[in-house]
């Protein structure tokens, strides 16, 4: 090899606020130092930890020091666009976004990324479900890179008990990007302590995943003769259903199996097999309607459409339901991996609470529900703020973990509490209009089944959700006469993604008004006096 004619290999790593970038930089120049080849970090710090990212760049030349003789290569201190050799990403949007940029290329550059995301600010604020599409980015990706490997670092992490970075210089070593063995990798990492085991273990699993994609990739070009320069599509395996009961999968076509198995799942956790039976027969009453609707197809898409929404409402969230999730076994062991919990060390949670008056009259008979609201309301008219009683709990002390254990157990409570009826008549009289809407077309009825997406949340988030739903239901819904089935849908539509926009629900009126529906009703709001504070009380 001429050392004069070889150029440096270029890396850009990628990592969000605390995934260890930096280490991850160290550890590739210790390796280039342990192989004794040149090598250069410099980072660029980003900013907040999900409005950016830190990114750190490197070169390293792929001819030993003894090969050159004595002759010290010139190495860069930033990327240029269409120069990189690896851009190396742990979040999936952060990898497309620098593609965007121009950094990657076609001809030159191996990309390597996770499949998970990190929400963004901007996605975290939509009504809706404001995520990214991970179709789109890989496609962007495929498009921009001469390789590429797409894996879910985030779940290689949590199964190694490691952080990000380990996983991540697993990935490299196994791309073949850089002229080392696998042992240099290794040297760097070895140890005896607990987290060095667990990334050599993270290293190991990532090494793993990418060598298996490189080999399916290289017998996919071998049988079919692909060009070397054609992008490789590499799929992300995803993760086993949930078991389905045989009598209840029997019922439904194939096509609604995995999401059934999750929505039935959910409801044994969330209130027994009796709630689950229930969701099924909703859902079979539902589907009947659709086949004898008109343009009804076996597949029934609306009612495939209806069992996301109609499982996530019927289990809603109240005190029990929260006192189970922060009670469970894998929470405890979620927050050990992302303090990096070590051997001897001691961890204590506290669990903070602030039930007011309607978290606990949800719980209770409805004439009773209605007395305290009754009793709270009027000390707010009175100037006084709502009630509320404070509750900070000690998850790793025995009384603590005993106190959410006993939350937890009182779901068998639930179905006498107010809110309970409540939610099932709400439900009920939405998938009446579903049924309504599917006796006139299945356009019509599947543009209503996505409605249920409107209810989301928790507090005056869930009520607004559950207000504009009825409102939709009971002022859209009906078809004025001599619109056609296809305008009525596209109207549903329109309305949905209008209160999916903006939480006060300004755009939702006006969609409202432009399509011939009345805006919403006014709610009144009672008129607080308060004292000024600067004002002398008379003496």
């Amino acid at each position: 090899m001429d050392a004069n004619m070889t150029q440096a290999v270029s890396i850009l790593l990628c990592a969000l606020g605390g995934e260890g970038g930096g280490v991850l930089a160290d550890w590739l120049v210790e390796v280039a130092n342990l192989a004794d080849h040149p090598a250069q970090a410099t980072s660029i710090p980003g900013v907040a930890q999900r409005t950016g990212a830190t990114t750190y760049y490197l070169e390293i030349f792929p001819v030993s020091n003894s090969q050159l003789n004595g002759q010290k290569p010139v190495l860069g201190l930033n990327p240029l666009p269409g120069r990189l050799d690896a851009l190396i990403s742990s979040e999936l949007l952060e990898t497309a976004r620098q593609v965007g940029h121009g950094l990657a290329s076609k001809d030159r550059t191996c990309v390597i990324s996770s499949s998970s995301r990190a929400l963004t600010t901007a996605e975290k604020m939509v009504m809706g479900d404001g995520r990214r599409e991970e179709a789109p980015l890989i496609e962007v990706i495929a498009a921009n890179s001469l390789r590429h490997h797409v894996i879910d670092m985030a779940a290689l992490c949590q199964q190694a008990g490691t952080m990000v970075s380990a996983v991540m210089l697993g990935a490299i070593a196994a791309s073949g990007l850089l002229p080392f063995d696998r042992r240099h990798y290794e040297a760097v990492l070895s140890g005896k302590s607990a987290a060095a085991k667990a990334s050599l273990k993270g290293f190991a699993l990532a090494f793993d995943r990418v060598s298996q994609q490189r080999e399916q990739a290289q017998y996919v070009e071998h049988v079919l003769k692909v060009p070397p320069e054609a992008p490789i599509e590499l799929h992300v395996a995803l993760n086993e259903p949930a078991n389905l009961p045989a009598s209840v999968a029997q019922q439904f076509p194939s096509s609604m199996h995995a999401m059934l198995a999750l929505a039935y799942a959910r409801l044994v956790q969330y209130q027994g097999e009796s709630y689950a039976q229930l969701l099924v027969s909703r859902l079979s009453s539902l589907k009947a309607i659709e086949l004898s609707s008109p343009g009804s197809t076996p597949d029934c898409p609306v009612t495939h459409e209806t069992i996301r929404w109609l499982a996530l409402w019927m289990a809603f969230d109240d005190i029990i339901q929260v006192a189970y999730l922060k009670s469970r076994v894998t929470r405890w062991q979620r927050v050990s991996i992302e303090v990096k919990l070590k051997e001897g060390e001691l961890l204590k949670v506290y669990d903070h609470f602030k039930p007011g008056v309607p978290e606990l009259a949800a719980v209770l008979p409805k004439s009773w529900a209605e007395v305290l609201l009754r009793w709270d309301r009027a000390r707010i008219l009175k100037g006084k703020e709502a009630w509320a009683m404070p509750i900070k709990l000690a998850r790793h002390a025995v009384w603590g973990l005993l106190s959410l254990r006993f939350l937890a157990a009182m779901r068998v409570i639930r179905p006498f509490g107010s809110r309970y009826a409540n939610e099932q008549a709400l439900i009920q009289e939405w998938l009446d209009g579903i049924a309504q809407a599917c006796r006139q077309s299945t356009q019509i009825g599947l543009e209503v089944a996505k409605c249920g997406q409107l209810i989301k949340g928790y507090g005056s988030t869930n009520e607004r959700g559950k207000d504009n739903l009825l409102h939709i239901l009971r002022t859209v819904c009906q078809a004025p006469a001599g619109q056609s089935v296809s305008d009525q849908a596209g109207v549903v539509a329109q309305i949905r993604n209008a209160a999916l926009q903006d939480e006060k629900g300004q755009l939702f009126d006006m969609a409202l008004l432009q399509h011939g529906a009345p805006a919403r009703p006014v709610k009144e709001q009672p008129i607080l006096w308060m004292k000024n504070p600067r004002l002398k009380q008379p003496t």
